[in-house]
């Protein structure tokens, strides 16, 4: 919802070397590649971030993502805590803005895995048992939003968003206001 409602911000795309899921396209919801091509990657430095989730690869392309910040957008990633420590580490602390995103209870978190129908049972059973590990991290987020309603989260997200980028606005106009005065 937030990608598609505001044209400023675009998502990264990340590469694994997971099975693409049937209605999955390549480019758009991951690079699809082989364990080769991902470890050549990773061997070139083409990764912002790199995790192994269960038995599959998932890294974030970086060039795409500095294309996009040149070109003046925000990049919106979808990635778990380690790849959000990475990428907490390698841009400036105040340009990232981390939002962890929690499901109401630990019982509704796996109806919605179980209701996707898109994991076989014991992916949905490692997803459940990683659950608690994940969850630990929360800490070490800027803002946990509980998602017991999707238009409601939306709009927190978006008034987060919205926030980080007035307080933005204001300091390069006040910067500018003091160049002036340079």
């Amino acid at each position: 919802m937030v990608i598609k409602n505001d044209p400023l911000i675009q998502l990264s795309v990340s590469a694994t070397t997971r099975k693409k899921r049937e209605k999955e396209i390549d480019g758009q919801d991951y690079f699809f590649v082989n364990q080769e091509e991902f470890k050549s990657l990773k061997v070139k430095d083409e990764f912002l971030e790199d995790a192994q989730v269960f038995d599959n690869y998932y890294g974030t392309p970086k060039g795409a993502v500095d294309e996009s910040l040149n070109n003046g957008h925000c990049v919106m990633f979808d990635i778990d805590w380690q790849g959000a420590r990475k990428i907490k580490e390698k841009y400036n602390k105040e340009e990232v803005v981390s939002i962890f995103i929690l499901p109401p209870s630990i019982e509704e978190l796996e109806r919605r895995l179980k209701a996707r129908a898109q994991d076989p049972q014991e992916v949905v059973q490692s997803r459940m048992d990683a659950a608690k590990s994940e969850i630990s991290h929360y800490g070490e987020y800027d803002f946990i939003l509980v998602n017991d309603d999707l238009n409601s989260t939306y709009q927190k997200i978006k008034s987060i968003i919205e926030a980080k980028r007035v307080s933005r606005y204001k300091k390069d106009d006040l910067q500018n206001l003091i160049n002036q005065f340079a």
